[in-house]
């Protein structure tokens, strides 16, 4: 394993890892509760210090399966700390038709949707599992819409861990029941993910359980960064112009760039892509941010949207991911629910790739980018799809018609098929 400090993102101020597993006390303590957070820690790695040249050679010579193959740039003392179940090694595939139709000439989708639960969030969870193992933590909380707790619950499942989820009451029934098949304490509460990422918070500090909070717990971040290991590799190690990702809380996209920026520091690649975070116009902090030049994102009471996964009131990585879109030279863009339905039903029907709302968003955002000139038709684009799509099976339903039943006779059938 790499040498690495805890850097605190904002102030600057470093400290072994093994001092803390949260936030900095240089800027934690200023964290209102339902804001952002502040003094969110970044892993910074000693590239000069690593025990054997990490190569685009040694990566393509492994055998390991999943994230497991760049053991190299992990946080991880041992491959033996991570779960048994294979998280990551999903496909870059080219944009299809959905791209074909738009003008896109070099449009790709990175299909996160087939993770082991089905969302990027496995990414994160299977980092947090790991460390919690090395730490001899047994008992993990999260709070989330959805994902993050049915990433952590299946993760913990597989290694034995106990798993706390707190969820809003109104989390989506697919992911709820996937939460429950694999065994976890749910707790429900009543109020928004916000309210449930506080109280999450609390009963942390109470109780002393391990928290996977996504920014609070910095290996979250750092497992989400290992998609941009694989996007780099499976394009030959030609770094995209952008890299397009859906945002609530922010941590994919400060993730992703992290990785990128890593395989550039590690001298794996040359450059960095612009990010360009999309969210929904019902909850669009990070956006407003980025538009009115802020640092902070406001905090905005009563967000909402059918993209459940990206409705946060306050971005909890907010200010990182500022800070990372404006370094990578990116932007961000909001989207209309209208559009958020379409891009569902595009990437379906013209990609074959059936994704949940929240990465629905992100197709529908890189079109709008392209539209309003923040991005060109001819660069080279992945767009990062995270859940998939029967995580939210009433949400889908909203996008499309379901028939009305038929007698069983051919005659029933519509006048367009009997021909």
């Amino acid at each position: 394993m790499l040498p690495y400090k805890l850097v605190c993102s904002e102030s600057g101020a470093e400290y072994p890892p093994q001092s803390m597993h949260y936030l900095s006390p240089e800027k934690g303590p200023e964290t209102p509760a339902g804001g952002c957070l502040r003094g969110v820690l970044d892993i910074v790695y000693d590239w000069s210090a690593s025990p054997q040249p990490i190569t685009r050679e040694s990566i393509a010579a492994s055998r390991a399966l999943g994230t497991r193959r760049y053991m190299d740039l992990l946080p991880i003392e041992s491959p033996d700390s991570l779960p048994a179940v294979i998280v990551g090694n999903t496909p870059v595939v080219p944009g299809g038709r959905f791209a074909e139709k738009r003008g896109f000439k070099h449009l790709f989708f990175k299909d996160d949707t087939r993770n082991p639960t089905g969302s990027y969030k496995d990414r994160a969870s299977e980092i947090v599992v790991a460390k919690a193992r090395e730490l001899g933590i047994s008992r993990i909380t999260a709070a989330s819409t959805g994902n993050a707790a049915t990433a952590l619950s299946g993760l913990c499942a597989s290694t034995g861990l106990e798993a706390i989820v707190f969820v809003p009451a109104g989390a989506p029934q697919g992911k709820l029941a996937q939460i429950l098949a694999y065994g976890a304490r749910v707790i429900r509460v009543q109020g928004t993910y916000d309210d449930a990422f506080d109280l999450s918070l609390a009963a942390t500090e109470r109780f002393g359980w391990y928290n996977r909070n996504t920014a609070y717990n910095p290996y979250t971040i750092d497992g989400k960064r290992t998609a941009a290991f694989e996007i780099a590799e499976q394009m030959g190690w030609e770094v995209p112009d952008v890299v397009a990702v859906s945002s609530g809380d922010g941590v994919i996209l400060s993730g992703l760039w992290k990785g990128f920026k890593d395989l550039r520091d590690a001298g794996l690649t040359d450059r960095v892509p612009r990010m360009l975070s999309v969210q929904a116009e019902g909850s669009n902090s990070i956006v407003r941010a980025i538009r009115e030049g802020l640092d902070v994102p406001p905090t905005l009471r009563g967000a909402s949207s059918m993209a459940d996964s990206i409705v946060v009131e306050a971005p909890r990585n907010g200010v990182m991911a500022v800070r990372d879109i404006r370094e990578s030279g990116g932007t961000a863009i909001d989207v209309t629910e209208e559009e958020i339905q379409a891009g569902l039903r595009d990437t379906a029907q013209e990609a074959g790739i059936f994704c949940e709302p929240s990465c629905a968003a992100t197709a529908a955002g890189v079109v709008k980018a392209a539209e309003e000139g923040l991005i060109g038709r001819d660069e080279r684009i992945v767009c990062v799809l995270t859940g998939n799509g029967l995580k939210d099976v009433a949400g889908t339903l909203k996008c499309v018609k379901v028939p009305e039943p038929i007698e069983p006779k051919l005659e029933a059938l519509p006048a367009d098929l009997q021909v």
